[in-house]
């Protein structure tokens, strides 16, 4: 497949939108296509959808962490999907973003080229929320539960925790739906609280701070941390495009270290990384709610592990090889509504040399104090941990 119109169709099947012009006349992709959409300055273009894990791609311009020159002086540019989001990084209207990992493993194998993982921008800070009268996960049997997109940790961990509950995630479900069935639908992240507030559905699984503000608002209430599921879990990664890589390997290199340099201030001092972010300046939600999400407490949260720290959004930057042969092992498990032939010759054991290139963040990492200074392992290597509560 190539072209624009291939990408379109690859996202559009993937997210579940039947429209081409409702995913890309998206305010986001106007904005990127009028923000140096030739690139006439040379400097790399940023982009990001509003929710916490995109904090440190953030932070790191908040901060002026970017090296002089390598990234355009305007803002990052803000999405409202992650197909609008992910169109525009396959166009080439911006060079850098965080993307939802099984989708960086999609674009990558379904559109054959472009897509480079440079390290993780964050592993949990993200959770199933439900509505107030929903106790047990059982509960949600014949109801609707919303989901970011298709390929993405929120849906692959939701499955196995449902399957793990003897609850069958299903697409378009009637009459099936009291036979133990969950339906699942694509929606926008911002469009999910005022769906539990009416009711249409019976909980959301997606990042922070919507499960926040679900509390906060006391519409809802966080069921599961995702990463009581899975231990540490990434969601997004930093990407960027093996053209960029080639053209502008030393910006590349500046960028990769002011986001993990960002990550390191974000866990020494979240509350102002939260009044630096919130309230508009970036993330549109009020600084209390992405101050919550960057700080959750320990109970009255649910947590099946506690030694796991799952309400901990975390900022680890380095890719494990486990973890991407254990995704793919789950998406291969996972119900989407879309096309699933990419599946088919998908090597677990091959997919991360083909998709990661963690020169640059090995180098980032060595500069911020070693892997000691972010928890990981001297060897750079761990055992993926998988529990369906």
């Amino acid at each position: 497949m190539n072209g624009l119109t291939s990408r379109r169709t690859v996202l559009a099947g993937a997210a579940g939108i039947t429209t081409a012009a409702g995913l890309f006349g998206a305010t986001g992709l106007i904005r990127a296509a009028t923000s140096d959409a030739t690139n006439t300055t040379g400097r790399l273009r940023i982009g990001y959808l509003p929710i916490t894990d995109a904090a440190p791609l953030l932070l790191a311009h908040s901060a002026g962490l970017y090296p002089a020159g390598t990234v355009s002086a305007a803002k990052p540019v803000l999405f409202r999907s992650w197909a609008a989001l992910a169109e525009a990084f396959m166009a080439g209207q911006i060079d850098v973003a965080h993307l939802l990992m099984p989708m960086a493993i999609q674009l990558r194998q379904v559109l054959g080229h472009g897509v480079r993982v440079l390290g993780w921008n964050h592993t949990n800070g993200s959770a199933l929320t439900v509505a107030p009268d929903i106790d047990h996960l059982e509960d949600l049997a014949g109801t609707q539960v919303a989901i970011p997109f298709w390929w993405s940790i929120h849906n692959i961990v939701l499955q196995e925790l449902l399957r793990g509950h003897g609850l069958r995630p299903v697409i378009r479900s009637t009459a099936s739906r009291a036979r133990r069935t969950v339906e699942l639908v694509v929606m926008s992240p911002s469009d999910m609280v005022p769906a539990l507030a009416n009711r249409s559905i019976g909980g959301y699984v997606v990042a922070d701070p919507f499960n926040a503000i679900a509390q906060i608002k006391k519409i809802g209430r966080i069921h599961t941390f995702l990463g009581d599921v899975w231990r540490d879990h990434a969601c997004c990664v930093l990407v960027t495009r093996e053209d960029v890589i080639a053209r502008q390997a030393a910006a590349v290199q500046g960028v990769t270290d002011a986001v993990v340099a960002a990550q390191l201030r974000i866990d020494g001092d979240r509350k102002s990384a939260a009044s630096a972010l919130g309230g508009g300046k970036y993330l549109p939600q009020p600084v209390p709610a992405v101050q919550t999400a960057l700080t959750y407490p320990n109970p009255p949260y649910p947590l099946k592990h506690p030694d796991w720290h799952p309400q901990k959004l975390g900022y680890q930057p380095f890719p494990y090889r486990s973890f991407t042969h254990r995704l793919v092992e789950s998406m291969h498990d996972t119900v989407v509504d879309g096309d699933r032939g990419f599946l088919d010759g998908l090597d677990p054991a091959r997919v991360h040399d083909d998709l990661v290139d963690d020169t640059f963040v090995r180098r980032a990492i060595a500069r911020h104090g070693g892997p000691r200074a972010f928890g990981i392992t001297p060897d750079f290597t761990r055992t993926e941990q998988v529990q369906a509560l």
